[in-house]
């Protein structure tokens, strides 16, 4: 029940738990997304740059062939003919020239037949075009590029192959003497560039950006298991907390109620009881002088006593007095139990073994209450060994508490019963109330000490209570 209790209570923690998780993983996917969404838009922009810049250089090829080929050519020869190998240097030269330094792989020059009319490669110059669609285009006056792509399925699938050319198509025009390019067209003019290196760079960033938003989110992640771990442990902890502090409200709650009973009881009980007893005391006497061997009044008398030493106990545990506190000594309180049990001692062969440490300071105590106490854990180590046995007394004085230890050599507290010695009325007795421990326990809770009891190796238990040592005057 207390496990189904604290789950219960971890469940919201919970619930917050995989909310921050899930919104760990969506964050890291929405970053992978926008990075690869800033890819293409990079890509499309440097295509787009390119694309430009291949019109630029058209443009610029456009003018100085016209200026520096077509017109001079046509007015030496009459006609443009670049098998004609003056007429191909000159076009070569002009073209070399005007293209220097800039990035073109290759390029060529159709006719508008569709035949090669200059090319970086000669073994071109002459072949025949198919034509197609974009050469088709630039014929009628519209300009229009392609992206040529190679590599293996998966890179080209990545959008990063391992070649990438720019094939840009453009019109080759004559020119007015104003500058102003106009038709007709001449030609065809092909621009290739190599973007293989601008796209690895691209690559290059896109892989760092993932890289990095990886090391940033694991980070995250392994500061937020940290601190999940550390918030579910500090709330189990409070769970546990709170069932301690649940359990021993019940159990004050049980106690007031047992103590409002035994009160009733007591008031009830303890008058009769001694009626009897006195009536017993007084038959006993009468019937001495007829049948002195008839035990009967000595038996009433016996048992109403007993009865009478049960509702002491249970009064003494169900409303503990507030102890008066004095100045006193341990030893000298033990030193008076010990006495008053000198005849059980001696007739049971019991060995008490002393180890006082010397000197003892004094604590503030109730020396009636801390008699009372002793002298219930004497008699539980003596009725622990029946037959007699050692029974060790040590006293200690460590950190500002007076430590007591009572050992003996019986046979020990069962495991399964060590959560049970101080509930009331448990017992292990043949003959008791179960109310000795608690008794006890509430004595020297009451002088603000505290007390355990564990067994020992090889056998036998050691109880262990510490009380507050008295602090010198002027202490604070």
């Amino acid at each position: 029940m207390d496990r189904n209790l604290s789950e219960e209570r971890i469940k919201p923690f919970r619930l917050v738990k995989y909310f921050t998780f899930s919104g760990l993983v969506v964050i890291f996917l929405v970053t992978l997304i926008l990075a690869i969404l800033n890819t293409h838009w990079v890509k499309s922009m440097q295509r787009k740059k390119s694309e430009d810049y291949a019109h630029a250089l058209i443009e610029n090829l456009n003018h100085q062939v016209f200026l520096q080929f077509i017109l001079p050519i046509g007015m030496k020869f009459g006609k443009v003919q670049l098998r004609n190998q003056e007429q191909f240097e000159r076009m070569d030269n002009v073209v070399r020239s005007t293209l220097h330094s800039f990035k073109v792989e290759d390029l060529n020059i159709y006719s508008m037949s569709n035949t090669i009319s200059y090319s970086f490669d000669e073994t071109r110059i002459g072949v025949k075009a198919f034509g197609g669609t974009a050469i088709e285009q630039a014929k009628s006056g519209r300009s229009s590029s392609k992206l040529v792509q190679r590599g293996s399925f998966l890179e080209i699938l990545a959008g990063f192959p391992k070649e990438v050319r720019l094939v840009t198509f453009a019109p080759l025009r004559w020119e007015e003497p104003l500058g102003r390019i106009t038709d007709p067209v001449l030609g065809v003019v092909e621009v290739v560039q190599d973007l293989s290196e601008d796209y690895q760079t691209i690559f290059r960033i896109q892989i760092l950006v993932v890289i990095t938003c990886t090391v940033l989110m694991g980070a995250l992640l392994v500061v937020l298991v940290f601190v999940v771990k550390r918030g579910e442990s500090i709330i189990e902890r409070r769970a546990e907390e709170r069932m301690r502090l649940k359990e021993q409200l019940s159990r004050v709650e049980r106690m007031s109620a047992m103590g409002e009973m035994a009160a009733g009881i007591s008031h009830e009980i303890r008058n009769p009881l001694g009626i009897i007893r006195s009536s017993a005391e007084l038959l006993k006497k009468k019937v001495a002088k007829i049948d002195p061997s008839n035990a009967l009044p000595d038996i009433i008398v016996e048992e109403a006593t007993r009865l009478n030493g049960i509702i002491t106990d249970f009064i003494n545990f169900a409303r503990p007095r507030s102890p008066k506190l004095n100045p006193c000594r341990v030893d000298d309180v033990i030193e008076k139990t010990l006495t008053f049990l000198t005849a059980q001692i001696e007739e049971r062969g019991y060995t008490i073994e002393k180890d006082y440490q010397n000197p003892l300071p004094e604590i503030m105590g109730d020396a009636p209450m801390l008699h009372q106490s002793f002298l219930n854990l004497f008699i539980n180590a003596m009725q622990a060994m029946p037959d007699g046995g050692r029974i060790g007394v040590s006293l200690r004085a460590e950190g500002g508490q007076a430590r007591i230890e009572i050992e003996d050599a019986g046979p020990g507290i069962p495991v399964d019963l060590s959560d049970k010695i101080w509930d009331p009325f448990f017992t292990t007795k043949d003959k008791g109330t179960g109310l000795g421990l608690g008794i006890v326990k509430n004595i020297v809770e009451a002088h603000g000490g505290t007390i355990r009891i564990a067994n020992r190796e090889p056998r036998g238990a050691r109880v262990t209570i510490d009380l507050p040592v008295r602090k010198p005057e002027g202490d604070v």
